[in-house]
């Protein structure tokens, strides 16, 4: 029970106890004037009642203050769950979309990297026939170089004062 339930509930007390102490002065008949016309009454119990209604049209009025706030905070609540809910929506498309735009990133630097391989091989395969040519070019100008040599060497004559026998 909050402190203003508290308050209430020793003052609504104090009345009942001040009514309960003076019943007799209450309930003592009187003549109480109503703007048209008079009438004997306890003025007392009437009072009372009266304070009685004020206090029962303030409780139903605080209930359905209470009823509308509940009301309105679920309304509220469920507004957020649907605003939560499209965010969480928004934000996995934005996940998904990244998710595929980085995959056709990778799928573009994929066939970069596949190109540029076969460039690549095509190339060493160049350089592979070239450097195969190149040799076969050497092997065949050495094995001129060493030809000529020998066709030299053939050619000369012996020299007379070499001779192994003598």
């Amino acid at each position: 029970m909050g402190v203003r339930s508290a308050f209430l509930f020793v003052i609504v007390l104090l009345i009942a106890a001040l009514a309960a102490l003076n019943w007799g002065a209450l309930s003592a008949p009187s003549e109480v004037w109503l703007g048209f016309m008079t009438v004997t009454a306890p003025l007392g119990l009437i009072m009372l009642g009266l304070t009685v209604v004020l206090a029962a049209f303030f409780l139903v009025y605080v209930l359905y203050l209470h009823s509308s706030v509940l009301i309105d905070t679920k309304r509220h609540t469920r507004e957020m769950q649907v605003q939560r809910d499209l965010a969480d929506k928004a934000e996995a498309s934005r996940f998904t979309e990244l998710r595929n735009f980085l995959e056709a990133q990778e799928n573009k630097h994929m066939g970069q990297n596949a190109d540029r391989q076969t460039a690549l091989l095509a190339r060493l395969d160049q350089l592979e026939t070239a450097v195969r040519l190149r040799s076969d070019q050497t092997d065949n100008t050495v094995a001129a170089h060493i030809g000529q040599l020998e066709d030299r060497i053939e050619r000369r004559p012996l020299p007379v004062d070499i001779n192994p026998q003598a």
